[in-house]
């Protein structure tokens, strides 16, 4: 299993790399549509859909919904991305009794949609859009570093997890997970942020506020992963699809990210560090 990840991640990797850093905004757009469009037809059986007609047909509606928003005002969509998923915290956190208020396969169909096409708009918002912070201009940087968030969070919490988890985060959603392991990522997502910042020449004040959102961002981060566990849990799955050999399917590797890229996206865009860009 370990050489098949190995394997996997070797080839995906530069094929990532290229598609997110070196194509321009449309194709980036297309690139990333792409990815989000397969994560569709993954989360339609999470949502209950088992036939691949049915899948491939949700994947289509996805695809079309993000091509209808290439026009649209990008901090909207965020806005609603913030709402819906405080709505998922009440539902994390509730569950397994307040899965009857969503377990449907219709209402999981629209939480997918919820869940994925914010995360497309937050990715481009952040292609197309101008960066200001510190020294650096390049938004690009800014998606690399929400992404690097994302795992130094996870890295964190792997290491806090194994030393010091003996309680539990969420133990009926997801039992692996600790509150150990939550502060572990907040604190190295932290270090992580003031590293940048100096890196980047930032002012005190932009040092700070860049620590508060990669602690915000870092935090909301969880949830995406307990949110898509506790879907699992309810269809009786382990992996969201076999797309990804050793590594399960494209949810299982941008859940958190699927959180964290409209709310760090949307808190830089509030704080002024990034302005809306052009096609």
């Amino acid at each position: 299993m370990l050489k098949t990840r190995i394997i996997t991640a070797l080839i995906l990797a530069p094929i990532a790399i290229g598609g997110i850093f070196f194509l321009p905004p449309l194709g980036f757009a297309l690139f990333t549509g792409a990815i989000i469009t397969l994560g569709a037809w993954e989360w339609a059986n999470m949502s209950g859909i088992e036939g691949q007609v049915g899948r491939a047909l949700y994947a289509a509606v996805t695809a079309a919904v993000l091509f209808g928003l290439l026009n649209v005002p990008a901090v909207a969509v965020l806005w609603l991305a913030l709402v819906w998923w405080s709505v998922c915290f009440l539902m994390v956190r509730s569950y397994p009794e307040g899965s009857s208020r969503w377990g449907s396969v219709p209402v999981r169909a629209v939480m997918g949609l919820l869940v994925l096409v914010p995360a497309w708009v937050g990715l481009n918002h952040l292609r197309t859009g101008s960066l200001d912070f510190g020294a650096v201009t390049n938004s690009l940087w800014a998606i690399l570093y929400v992404f690097c968030t994302v795992w130094v969070a996870d890295i964190g919490a792997y290491f806090a997890g194994r030393a010091f988890g003996k309680a539990k985060l969420a133990p009926r959603v997801s039992p692996g997970k600790s509150w150990a392991g939550v502060w572990g990522g907040l604190v190295a997502v932290g270090v992580f942020a003031i590293v940048v910042s100096l890196m980047a020449s930032a002012d005190s004040s932009e040092t700070i506020f860049l620590v508060l959102a990669s602690l915000a961002t870092g935090l909301v981060s969880v949830l995406g992963d307990l949110l898509e566990s506790m879907l699992k849990r309810f269809r009786g799955i382990k992996d969201s699809s076999q797309l990804l050999p050793g590594h399960g399917g494209i949810m299982d590797r941008i859940d958190s990210l699927t959180v964290a890229i409209p709310v760090f996206a949307l808190i830089i865009t509030q704080l002024g560090w990034l302005t809306a860009g052009q096609w």
